[in-house]
């Protein structure tokens, strides 16, 4: 299998904060507020290079 349960898990995290965050500018409703202009943009910004890393993750195998 390509992908671990652990990359599915941060995968499922990251998507989480994105929608989060997208649901947070929804509820401000205000383009100039202060959750649209500074904490959104570098939540969005950090879940998707986690959701990126969560793709490209590789377990070390266990020693023997």
């Amino acid at each position: 299998m390509p992908l671990e349960a652990i990359n599915y898990i941060m995968i499922a995290l990251g998507a989480l904060v994105i929608a989060a965050s997208y649901w947070g500018m929804y509820l401000e409703r205000s383009v100039d507020g202060v959750f649209a202009l500074f904490i959104s943009p570098v939540t969005l910004i950090g879940a998707y290079l986690w959701v990126a890393f969560g793709l490209l993750y590789r377990p070390k195998p266990a020693k023997k």
